[in-house]
């Protein structure tokens, strides 16, 4: 297997783009790095800390650089189209954070960029790369469950979480929360589409801060072969809530078994006076924690470890060996899009939406 050097360039340096740009700068793969940033002091602090060869608040001028030779998108959701569409047109391979999109629009004008340029791009649905979900994967590639006939997933996560959201996205929805484990889904019941969508919601907590937004999200979400999945997603949990990111359960009934994936890390229980920080939130940390609860991964003896780093390491790989991996399509994330949209119709309609969704 040969081995090809990479140039990355990483558009945005906050915490995941952080994140993204400290795995890229450690693997051997990897040549050149360059970072951008809205804010080219945040950019500059970011070069400095992974040894970047170049940095810029310019995003072009870093996907333009003659180095770079793949591209990761780590902005804020509202700004990714145009960096992913930018380094397309330069030929440059493009793993983009989900959402790929925020309509289906959207997602349809880059899915149609990717075809006419012949080119790659990923999207970092990261539940893909935590171990249990490969390891659940791998039993239903293996037949062990026979035919998938239900599942259930749903997601707690605490109102701090919710807010740093808010924050960015004003208009977004709890269910945005919830995206992530619609993608795992649907990558485990592979080649059986959604067709109908039924939800209900309640709000309080959020509401009352200001935002027209759901505590609690719940939906059936029917399947081609007559599978059933439940998604559940509570974004309002106390604001310290001992864990540091999502809080998850998932259940997989076949014909000839069943998965119990408890991921809510309540076995791993510590307090501390000091206090632990959150991934995601500046300034925040709790005294109770449940360790290993931070949805991206966490620090470990100066090493980020977690479905972040690997999902990062198999991409890199990807691109420098060909080794296949298992980040998500633009047409997977599409039809992920596509179930949320259809739940929050359903949320405002009280009706049921058929998939695929009509304009």
């Amino acid at each position: 297997m040969q081995r090809k050097d990479l140039g990355i360039a990483v558009i945005g340096s906050g915490r995941i783009g952080t994140l993204r740009a400290v795995m890229a700068s450690r693997h051997p793969a990897v040549k050149f790095l360059a970072v951008s940033d809205r804010d080219p002091e945040r950019a500059r602090k970011l070069a400095a800390q992974t040894g970047a060869q170049f940095h810029s608040a310019d995003n072009l001028e870093v996907i333009s650089r003659p180095e770079v030779t793949a591209v990761i998108v780590s902005t804020i959701e509202l700004e990714h189209t145009l960096p992913i569409m930018q380094a397309l047109e330069l030929g440059k391979p493009v793993l983009v954070e989900k959402p790929l999109a925020l309509d289906l629009t959207e997602a349809d004008k880059l899915i149609a960029a990717v075809a006419k340029a012949g080119g790659d791009l990923r999207v970092g649905f990261s539940r893909r790369y935590k171990d249990r979900y490969l390891l659940a994967k791998e039993q239903i590639v293996q037949g062990r469950l026979g035919r998938i006939t239900s599942a259930a997933a749903r997601v707690y996560n605490s109102r701090s979480q919710a807010m740093q959201t808010l924050k960015r996205l004003p208009e977004n929805s709890s269910v945005s929360g919830l995206t992530y484990y619609v993608d795992l889904i649907n990558w485990l019941l592979e080649g059986n589409p959604a067709v109908e969508v039924f939800a209900r919601g309640q709000g309080s907590v959020l509401k009352e801060t200001g935002y027209n937004t759901n505590d609690v999200t719940w939906a059936i979400v029917t399947f081609a072969d007559g599978a059933v999945v439940n998604f559940g997603v509570c974004y309002a949990l106390p604001q310290h809530y001992p864990s540091l990111g999502h809080a998850a359960r998932v259940e997989v009934i076949g014909t000839e078994g069943v998965m119990i994936l408890d991921d809510d890390h309540t076995d791993q229980l510590m307090y501390s006076n000091v206090g632990v920080p959150h991934v995601y939130i500046p300034d925040h940390s709790v005294n109770m924690v449940f360790l290993g609860s931070g949805t991206p991964g966490d620090w470990a003896l100066g090493e980020f470890q977690g479905p972040v780093a690997s999902e990062s390491r198999a991409w890199l790989d990807y691109l420098s060996t060909g080794r296949a991996c298992v980040l998500a399509t633009p047409q997977d994330a599409r039809r992920a899009l596509e179930i949320s949209l259809a739940i929050e119709r359903s949320l405002k309609t009280g009706a049921a939406v058929k998939l695929p969704l009509a304009d």
